[in-house]
This record gives C-alpha cells, sequence and structure tokens, in this order.
C-alpha cells in the first residue's frame, strides 16, 4: 500500500440518516438482508458528497467504481420506520483500490443507540472508457483520508 499523506479534515466522522421503509421490511419483520448493500451503496455516494469528490465529478474524470467484495455482519434487527444511521469510514487504500466500512446503528424509543449490521465493500477505480484498473488519483486519495478518526490519516 502506498503511503498515506497528512492531510486536513474535512469534518467529523459521516453517518447518513435512513429510516427503513415498508417495502424494505421481510415477512420476519425487519429489514431484508439484502437491502443492506443497497444503503451501503447510497451511504457511499454520500461519503463521496461529504469530502468533496462527487459521483457525476469523478464521472466526467473517465473514472468510475466498481464493488469488487462485499461483507455484511447481522448483529441485531433493524425493523419498520426504526431511526437508523449508516456511518462510513474509508479503512483501507490500495494501488487501485480502497475499502469502505459500514455500521448501521439504530435508536430505539428510548434513545439507546445499537449496531445493528457491519459491513465491508472493495470498490476498485475503473476508466469508464475501456474498464479497466485504474490508479486511485491524487485528489480521491486525499479525500478518501480527510474524515477526523478514519485512522488513515497522520
Amino acid at each position: 500500500m502506498p503511503a498515506v499523506h497528512r492531510v486536513s479534515y474535512v469534518s467529523e466522522p459521516f453517518s447518513m440518516p435512513i429510516v427503513p421503509r415498508y417495502a424494505e421490511i421481510d415477512q420476519q419483520g425487519v429489514v431484508f438482508n439484502g437491502h443492506y448493500l443497497t444503503w451501503f451503496d447510497e451511504a457511499c455516494g454520500a461519503f463521496l458528497d461529504h469530502v468533496g469528490v462527487t459521483y457525476p465529478v469523478l464521472v466526467t474524470q473517465g473514472l468510475d467504481v466498481q464493488v469488487v467484495h462485499a461483507e455484511l455482519d447481522y448483529i441485531a434487527p433493524v425493523r419498520w420506520r426504526d431511526t437508523a444511521g449508516v456511518g462510513v469510514t474509508c479503512v483501507a487504500i490500495g494501488t487501485t483500490s480502497f475499502a469502505l466500512a459500514f455500521e448501521v446503528v439504530r435508536v430505539d424509543e428510548f434513545g439507546e443507540r445499537a449496531i445493528a449490521v457491519r459491513g465491508r465493500n472493495v470498490y476498485v477505480v475503473l476508466s469508464t472508457q475501456d474498464w479497466t484498473k485504474q490508479v486511485i488519483p491524487d485528489h480521491l486519495r486525499v479525500a478518501l483520508t480527510s474524515v477526523v478518526g478514519q485512522g488513515l490519516a497522520d
């Protein structure tokens, strides 16, 4: 892995609020497992917006990102209309790929917070011309390491 450069922090750790919709609930009364990957995808886009590298800007630069690995650990249920958030942290950066960790936190009716799901996606940066792997551009590398508490920035 290349050295991570010292950067200025942009903000506090990122979390995207979410309220489970009726259509996301299965017959057991909890969020269907596959929907967490959709939430992670939405949170990835919001995280990129948060650090100042929006998906539309990446595309205009001839770049895209693609999930090449996903993992989820289910810890506690999330139910219809629960208050929840998806926290995002960049946990690794390589030459052409990076990994984001996700944590779904549920808040119950008493205000108690509990981790419901943990996940991790590995993304590869690709050219939109020929869909080959590309070196992560410096501006994306700096942005991914710029959030307080990620442990990647010095």
